[in-house]
């Protein structure tokens, strides 16, 4: 999911309250959306998240 208010592409989590939770690619800590504003991420969204994590594992050397 894209969240535009944020600017981040996350993974849909559950729904607490009147929240989307979502938890970004590769893992680490959630934030609600307003489902109303999220939307399904475009390929190059999906992409782009998926190679910021892989750049960040390289870095750590994992």
């Amino acid at each position: 999911m894209y969240d535009p208010v944020t600017r981040k592409v996350g993974e849909y989590q559950d729904k607490a309250g009147p929240y989307a939770m979502l938890r970004p690619v590769g893992g680490g800590r959630e934030w609600q959306a307003d489902p109303a504003q999220i939307r399904p991420a475009s390929p190059a969204e999906r992409l782009s998240a998926g190679v910021r994590v892989a750049n960040k594992r390289a870095r750590r050397g994992l």
